[in-house]
């Protein structure tokens, strides 16, 4: 890879069953960089823009889910819930899309996955900049989480904490 990340906490990715793996997104990198720090197959929900033109073919061989942001897109969410139902690795961007600024608030997503499927939650931080062949990149991957409530909205609040403490950012 061009970019030598730091990687720590690798050992909190189960080596089997099914997890989602949900932190911040700081560079359209940032799916490539992930699947390259596990030897699990990632299979992330991204916006369905990248579906245009010869970068179809590309992404589609990744694995990666389309997801319709300008509607909610409940064939995405089926298509994830399948993946996690044959005990697979889900990524997902709570923040819905790169922010290079600090955490944007979190989508429902993440926590939605989790409750409905009894799915944890691998909650991981990236930082540091992208810059070809040098290893100021960190990836860091926290012990897995249980959404124990029915109250989404605080599950959700209690992530984005949890990753906000991880990437350094106050609230």
């Amino acid at each position: 890879i061009l970019y030598r990340p730091t990687i720590i906490g690798k050992e909190n990715i189960p080596k089997e069953g099914r997890i989602i793996l949900a932190g911040n997104h700081t560079n359209n990198f940032d799916c490539l960089l992930l699947m390259s720090s596990t030897k699990r197959s990632v299979h992330f929900l991204a916006k369905d823009e990248l579906w245009k033109g010869l970068k179809k073919i590309l992404f589609s061989n990744m694995g990666l889910i389309p997801v319709n942001r300008r509607q909610k897109d409940h064939k995405a969410l089926e298509h994830a819930y399948s993946y996690l139902n044959n005990e697979k690795v889900i990524g997902i961007f709570p923040e819905g899309t790169v922010s290079k600024n600090g955490l944007l608030q979190f989508k429902m997503g993440a926590v939605k996955m989790a409750h409905e499927t009894n799915t944890k939650i691998v909650p991981f931080a990236i930082t540091g900049k992208y810059r070809l062949f040098f290893n100021n990149l960190k990836i860091v991957f926290d012990k897995p989480i249980t959404i124990k409530s029915d109250d989404l909205d605080t599950e959700n609040e209690k992530l984005r904490n949890k990753i906000s403490k991880m990437v350094g950012v106050k609230k």
